[in-house]
């Protein structure tokens, strides 16, 4: 006896498998989707996670640069205007009377200027160390070291002095010029740079360019330090070229795309 199928039966069963099918290729696609977002969000979280390391290395690199400074200007200049205003204290006991107010004056004057020195070094330490990171600030007191002690004659360009940075984008961009110029200072043998800021409305351009030594274009990932300045640039989403010309000099460019 052969089972007949109504037209309704066979509508039903066809229905029915339809809906089974549609259901299977739903819950496939959101196993898809499920498991993409999940890749996705283990991406991200290790771009926060490398971004986080990347900006606790610039942190404590600025601290150990701005404490080396203090020490060095403490030793250098501090220390060297206190021994002189000792012995001009000592001087007194043995200079004729009519001498004494002049020396009391410049004993005046060198405590002045350490006064001052001391208050410039107070706010350097303080400003690198508060939570509201300023770039301008931070880069121009880093011009005024380089003209301060005399390591390089520079020459500073800059278009836009209210330039306003993500204040952790700042710090990492401070941290690759600074490394650009203490690579100048160590190895390029050049008595200038020169440091150029533009700022235009999509991104911020900056150059660092010396007339040193230069270097063949094969060093240019393997040596000093360069391939941690590119990488430290892609985390902020930033470019960095560097073009060297032996015995003429390196420009390093720095391209910062505004978030």
């Amino acid at each position: 006896m052969q089972l007949q199928l109504s037209s309704t039966d066979i509508i039903f069963i066809l229905s029915t498998v339809i809906i089974v099918i549609v259901l299977l290729i739903l819950i496939v696609i959101y196993g898809v989707f499920i498991k993409k977002k999940s890749e996705l969000l283990l991406i991200q979280q290790k771009k926060e996670a490398i971004f986080e390391q990347e900006l606790a290395r610039s942190q404590e690199e600025l601290q150990n640069q701005t404490l080396k400074y203090i020490g060095q200007e403490l030793h250098d200049d501090l220390g060297q205007k206190l021994s002189v205003a000792r012995l001009m204290t000592n001087k007194i006991a043995y200079a004729p009377e009519s001498d004494h107010t002049q020396i009391a004056e410049e004993i005046n004057l060198l405590v002045g200027e350490c006064l001052q020195d001391i208050r410039n070094l107070s706010k350097s330490f303080i400003g690198q160390n508060n939570d509201g990171f300023n770039f301008i600030e931070s880069l121009e007191r880093e011009v005024y070291r380089m003209k301060r002690l005399a390591l390089l004659e520079v020459d500073y360009k800059i278009n836009q002095q209210n330039l306003k940075f993500n204040a952790e984008h700042g710090l990492i961009l401070f941290r690759i010029i600074q490394e650009c110029i203490t690579n100048v200072i160590k190895h390029s043998r050049s008595k200038s740079i020169q440091l150029v800021v533009e700022d235009h409305p999509r991104y911020t351009k900056f150059r660092i360019k010396d007339a040193g030594v230069g270097f063949k274009s094969a060093r240019h990932t393997d040596g000093i330090g360069l391939k941690n300045m590119i990488s430290r640039a892609k985390i902020i989403n930033a470019e960095l070229k560097i073009n060297s010309i032996e015995n003429k000099g390196t420009q390093v460019t720095l391209t910062y795309k505004k978030q």
